[in-house]
């Protein structure tokens, strides 16, 4: 009997079931996946929560997941059985140990990613790509601030960034996680607890500011993160760790120095099979070179979501998080 973990109403981690399921067989322009590694991402706190709506209840959790072709369905073309696929994609429901999908929603996978690494970094990593190669596109001697630098995406996007030649500045809540940021790209880890993460950018800068800010923390830092840029300086708020960023008047930006702001989501920027594949083709590439190293710091049964859940809340994860069917 295939499993997955199901939530019957928002909540707690408590909300969520193991429950058996039926999957049955692909339809036209559609696979079965027999899914060998899930990944764990905040996005699937905030449907467990009720933050971002599901589109039914019960319903699955998840977004992220790797595995094996087991059936094809009528019209697909590009995937056989046995093929190797990851994938990042709603609707929700990754949480599972098997599962239909449409066929356009899923990669191949080359012979040097293995499918616990791409469960670990299909979501983050292209995450990661739209960030620093198409909101504003990071060259050499940029310098940019990256808020939760030892978090999933933080880890990917600072070895990215400093692969492309720009000076990171990030900030951690712990003098560990500064150290394990500091071995993965970070130039000038900032331990926010205890020293104010403005200030210290205006002086790691030398009061010019960074060219883009990149911040999935959210209501905490928002303000600060606006008084950390240069003039014409882009702030991207892709995430709510600390609560939505609350309301405010778009002239601030003009009073903060003519700011760019955007609040972008990944699916926009893979929508097609095209941006699809040039988000994976160029994470493939970083990765198989060494340039980015992918860290699963915890691994969980997939049964036990939930306690994966709690500690991901609690902060007490760094790197990616997999969970093993």
């Amino acid at each position: 009997m295939t499993h997955a973990i199901r939530i019957h109403e928002t909540g707690g981690p408590e909300v969520m079931r193991w429950e058996a399921i039926e999957v049955g067989e692909p339809g036209p322009g559609e696979v079965r996946l027999r899914q060998t590694a899930v990944g764990l991402n905040f996005i699937d706190v905030y449907f467990r929560t009720g933050l971002y709506p599901l589109p039914s209840l019960p319903g699955g959790l998840g977004m992220e997941a790797a595995g094996v072709v087991e059936a094809v369905g009528e019209g697909v073309q590009t995937l056989k059985e046995g093929d190797r696929v990851a994938y990042a994609t709603p609707p929700p429901g990754a949480y599972a140990e098997a599962r239909i999908m449409p066929a356009a929603r899923l990669v191949k996978l080359p012979d040097n990613i293995e499918e616990r690494t791409a469960a670990a970094m299909m979501l983050r990593g292209m995450t990661a790509h739209y960030l620093l190669r198409r909101i504003h596109r990071v060259e050499p001697g940029d310098t940019v601030l990256i808020h939760a630098a030892a978090g999933g995406v933080g880890l990917i996007a600072c070895q990215w960034a400093r692969h492309l030649g720009a000076t990171v500045i990030g900030t951690v809540g712990t003098d560990a996680k500064a150290e394990i940021a500091r071995a993965h790209g970070c130039d000038h880890p900032i331990v926010y607890t205890r020293e104010d993460f403005v200030a210290r950018v205006r002086e790691i800068t030398g009061g010019k500011g960074v060219d883009a800010v990149y911040d999935s923390v959210g209501k905490e830092t928002f303000m600060g993160s606006l008084d950390c840029l240069r003039p014409l300086g882009m702030m991207v708020t892709f995430g709510n760790a600390s609560g939505p960023v609350p309301a405010f008047e778009p002239a601030l930006l003009a009073k903060k120095g003519s700011l760019f702001l955007t609040r972008p989501t990944l699916f926009h920027y893979t929508s097609t099979p095209e941006d699809l594949n040039w988000a994976a083709g160029d994470l493939f590439e970083v990765v198989g070179s060494g340039a980015v190293k992918i860290e699963i710091n915890q691994t969980y049964a997939l049964k036990d979501a939930a306690q994966a859940h709690r500690d991901l809340e609690g902060r007490k994860t760094t790197g990616s998080t997999v969970l093993l069917p």
